[in-house]
């Protein structure tokens, strides 16, 4: 058993950063959301935020876009070309992928400091890709209302999680202390 242990060391070490990291960082994740009561339609702060970046976005191409808190349900309601097109949720913001990004990099940890800026690196990168997401999946459905199921359902979520599995093979194959060793050998 020792031995198996032993052999598995590194990827038990890996599964053990990553589900506790995970761990950590979701149940922060929805304590800051409990602060939030959304059976009185109240929307988190970082979600009111991405709703008024992709607001700005949209406005740069078309100056009728803007948001409005829903008043019924926690969400922002999105306008483009003066008509309501989507509706930016919590599940919009972009946190949950984020988390799952910091948590693989964690997992794969090298150097601090080389940690610490492909972290700050990747979630730019995810949040700037998620806002822009937001919009072009706005227009994409003022123009193409019916393919909502596939741009929202397949596209979109496929491009962003697609650039967050390239930071993750350029973050293991350059910088985690796994790509140390394998440049060694």
């Amino acid at each position: 058993m020792k031995n198996l242990l032993q052999q598995y060391k590194p990827f038990l070490l890996f599964l053990g950063k990553f589900f506790l990291s995970y761990l950590i960082l979701t149940i922060l994740y929805q304590s800051y959301l409990n602060q939030f009561d959304v059976k009185n339609a109240e929307v988190d702060g970082f979600t009111k935020s991405v709703a008024k970046q992709t607001e700005w976005v949209l406005s740069l191409i078309d100056n009728q876009s803007y948001t409005t808190k829903h008043l019924t349900e926690p969400s922002i309601k999105l306008f483009y070309k003066n008509k309501y097109i989507s509706r930016v949720i919590e599940g919009c913001n972009g946190l949950s992928v984020m988390i799952l990004f910091v948590a693989f990099v964690i997992a794969f940890s090298g150097k601090f400091k080389n940690t610490l800026l492909f972290l700050l690196f990747g979630i730019v990168i995810i949040h700037v890709l998620n806002v822009s997401r937001i919009a072009l999946l706005s227009m994409a459905l003022y123009f193409y209302p019916q393919f909502e199921h596939f741009l929202h359902g397949v596209l979109f979520p496929l491009i962003i999680y697609g650039v967050v599995f390239v930071l993750w093979v350029i973050w293991v194959n350059n910088y985690s202390s796994y790509a140390s060793v394998s440049k060694k050998i």
